[in-house]
């Protein structure tokens, strides 16, 4: 069978993300299938597509929903219409099943289906899809296999969410690929999975329900090589994508150390979570190349920490800071304002301990976008803030009782005044444009680094 694998994602602020998904999707299926790949961003156009498929005449059409909106508060942008004109574009020219599948779709499965009239549907992790096209091959009701739904089943009621995938995630880099040289050109930066899965508890966070919470860390060597391909394909920097690098410190420390062996020498970063450190921990990132730490701070007040679930208080932030400077890494802080237990009181512990901080940029995010199988979707419901079947495809954000949004965000804007390391959300499209002339400039990575102070 031919399958052309659709990656819908076009949002490229601050910076274009490589879909990584989709090469995960391809390394699951059985090699007698042919594989193609079709990048929006790359081709910067929903209807590009539609020449492709003259061009191949696919037999199964998968599209990977990653993002359903930008999470804004302050400009809330949604995606689905766009992801509707590309379905159109489809339709018009072939009758070769739709599939959708992704991160963002597994969040809104029923409502997707409905919203973009699709076939079929993957839940959960891609690799599923493999065994869906095996049984399509063979004529086999698909619709009873785990993760699979069809048009008919999109009541929230009939739909089961599978279990993690238990079997191999295996990865399909293809270097020679157009979307690729998409990437390289705009910033030079791959991406990297070490593992899947995450055991923490956060009140907002949708990673346990898209990867479950059973962490399932992948080959530390198996991660070097795949590193040094990337490299060899002309990557200049690397970003590890696991919900949190450092929820094994140890298998974060062998991976670093494999990507030494396998004799990589560019850049890269990953997302961490500020809790104490093990002794070392960080030089022996940096020592393996590691130049940047994103830490998910989220609040710096005890109270707010306790509240979000976090594994971590404002000493352990402060403690880890210092290891990642100590060691030379640039870091960054993110912050997610508007906790349900948020006041003046909790928001200016925050920000002064924010401002405590040496050596970092702080990235500041006003409003915390409501998804269903959240705990924060309960306490919402519970308040009141949002009804039963509440059509949260359309953004929804929580309002904590102590402290307007409005409010938030006119206390950052008085207190980040002369600061160029406190951002508001991503930066917007001013920042955004900044990093593409940058990028166009053959600077490669993030580039907040620029900005700490």
């Amino acid at each position: 069978m031919k399958v052309l694998l659709i990656s819908a994602n076009t949002e490229t602020t601050p910076y274009p993300v490589y879909p990584l998904g989709i090469d995960y999707v391809a390394g699951s299926i059985d090699h007698r299938h042919q594989v193609f790949v079709t990048d929006i961003n790359e081709t910067g156009d929903t209807g590009a597509p539609a020449g492709r498929i003259r061009e191949l005449a696919p037999d199964v059409i998968g599209i990977s929903i990653r993002n359903i909106d930008n999470t804004d508060v302050k400009s809330p942008k949604t995606y689905i219409d766009r992801h509707r004109l590309l379905v159109s574009a489809i339709r018009q020219v072939t009758v070769a099943p739709v599939v959708l599948g992704g991160s963002g779709f597994t969040l809104f499965p029923g409502r997707l289906m409905e919203a973009l009239q699709a076939d079929y549907g993957i839940i959960g992790e891609g690799e599923r899809f493999s065994d869906f096209l095996d049984a399509l091959e063979m004529q086999v009701d698909v619709s009873s296999l785990s993760g699979v739904i069809t048009r008919s089943e999109t009541s929230a009621k009939t739909i089961s969410y599978p279990a993690p995938w238990q079997g191999e995630f295996a990865r399909r880099f293809d270097p020679e690929s157009p979307h690729v040289a998409y990437y390289l050109k705009k910033g030079g930066m791959l991406n990297i999975q070490t593992q899947r899965g995450c055991p923490f508890n956060c009140i907002y966070c949708t990673y346990p329900h898209i990867e479950g919470r059973r962490l399932r860390t992948k080959s530390p060597r198996a991660a070097g090589r795949t590193a040094r391909r990337l490299q060899d394909a002309g990557a200049g920097y690397l970003f590890i994508t696991d919900s949190v690098f450092n929820a094994d410190p140890q298998h974060s420390m062998e991976v670093a150390r494999e990507f030494q062996r396998a004799g990589v020498t560019i850049p890269w970063g990953a997302y961490i979570a500020p809790m104490r450190p093990p002794p070392g921990f960080f030089r022996v990132l940096a020592d393996a190349g590691m130049t940047h730490v994103e830490f998910g701070t989220e609040a710096f007040c005890d109270s707010v920490l306790e509240n979000y679930k976090k594994p971590f208080r404002t000493a352990d932030i402060f403690d880890a800071h210092r290891a990642a400077v100590d060691a030379g890494l640039n870091t960054a802080h993110f912050f997610l304002l508007g906790a349900p237990v948020e006041t003046p009181r909790t928001l200016a512990e925050t920000l002064d301990n924010a401002e405590a901080l040496e050596k970092t940029v702080c990235f500041f995010f006003a409003g915390i976008r409501i998804y269903p199988h959240t705990r924060l979707y309960e306490i919402a419901s519970a308040s009141g803030q949002i009804a039963e079947n509440q059509d949260l495809l359309t953004p929804c954000f929580f309002e904590p009782g102590g402290i307007g949004l409005a409010q938030i965000e006119k206390t950052l804007q008085e207190r980040a005044q002369n600061r160029m390391n406190w951002v508001f959300g991503a930066g917007g499209e001013k920042t955004a444009k900044i990093l593409s002339r940058l990028h166009e400039r053959g600077h490669v990575g993030p580039l907040w680094e620029h900005l700490i102070r």
